[in-house]
């Protein structure tokens, strides 16, 4: 009879610390040693903490509601980006655009120049860790070559770590896409047939001067102001449903403030405008409302009986975007 096999001690597993384990493929043995595969040891921990939503991915840049409008609202805009310690050699700029053409996410221009695609599709729950991980791949890509979608790691940086917190943002609204290309007033064949095509879906939009987060858009009936903001939203509905009971919400004649919505952790008023009324038309009455919002905001007496059936007028005709 054959001898029996005495076991053998198996060898100890490698101590590692959770912050040391690699990414492996999610298949093979988890690098901690446990003996589960890694998607079920510690990858199920990484894909958790990369697609976990974050409600505000934009708070703490300059500028969080115009980023928040370029995302949501706007057609077609762009912002020059400013990055920590300065652009790396051969990139002149670097330049966020609402869209790019095919959806790209991001462009690596011929003469070296980046360009940031805001609205597009994201890998995790962190558009501003995605925007991030495209931004990085943008600057080391070869001059005059798109930048595929990628997913970025648990612990990858975040816009907020790779731009200058203290460099103003300041949108500028475009009527089309010709910021696509270089010398677009000369395009021909395809590229122009492309322009005008992209041109002619994009809704008239304009930013209201001096009025974070404020734009004002023609739709075919009514135009509209959609305003960003800030404000935390139980202290801001409260606020709107003061002026909305005192009659005060409004801006002029023929407007009506008509609901709101919520997008990536902020509120945004929505007013219906004569189709007359036009951008500069609204942006003094825009004004006045932002005088009469502060003193509402300020304002911590209880709401009267009409202010709470107004609020809750307000509060159900909200929708959440994002």
């Amino acid at each position: 009879m054959a001898k029996k096999r005495r076991p053998q001690p198996r060898a100890a597993a490698p101590q590692i610390k959770d912050g040391e384990v690699p990414v492996v493929g999610a298949r093979e043995p988890c690098p901690c040693g446990s003996g589960r595969r890694y998607k079920a040891c510690h990858g199920r921990q990484a894909a958790h903490a990369v697609t976990e939503l974050v409600q505000r991915p934009f708070e703490g840049l300059p500028g969080e509601c115009d980023w928040v409008a370029l995302r949501e609202l706007v057609p077609a805009a762009t912002a020059e980006l400013t990055l920590k310690g300065g652009l790396p050699e051969g990139v002149p700029s670097v330049t966020l655009a609402t869209v790019l053409p095919m959806a790209w996410p991001a462009l690596r221009r011929e003469n070296g120049a980046v360009l940031l695609g805001l609205q597009n599709d994201t890998a995790s729950g962190d558009i501003s860790r995605d925007l991030a991980d495209t931004l990085k791949r943008a600057l080391a890509a070869e001059p005059g070559s798109p930048v595929a979608a990628g997913r970025p790691t648990a612990d990858g940086p975040r816009l907020q770590d790779l731009l200058d917190l203290d460099a103003p943002f300041e949108p500028t609204v475009h009527t089309g896409f010709e910021f696509w290309v270089e010398n677009a007033e000369n395009a021909t064949g395809e590229v122009a047939a492309s322009l005008e095509r992209a041109n002619a879906a994009a809704i008239p939009t304009a930013r209201i001067p001096g009025l974070e987060g404020a734009y004002w858009c023609e739709a075919p009936e009514k135009n509209h102001l959609r305003w960003v903001t800030a404000h935390p939203e139980e202290q801001l509905l409260d606020a709107l449903a003061r002026l909305h009971a005192a009659g005060t919400s409004s801006l002029g004649e023929g407007t009506r403030l008509v609901g709101s919505f919520r997008a990536h952790g902020l509120v945004v008023p929505v007013w219906d405008l004569p189709s007359s009324m036009g951008a500069d038309d609204v942006a003094k009455p825009a004004e006045a409302f932002a005088e009469r919002l502060a003193k509402a905001l300020a304002t911590d007496a209880p709401l009267t009986a009409d202010e709470r059936r107004a609020r809750g007028g307000l509060t159900n005709r909200q929708i959440t975007l994002s």
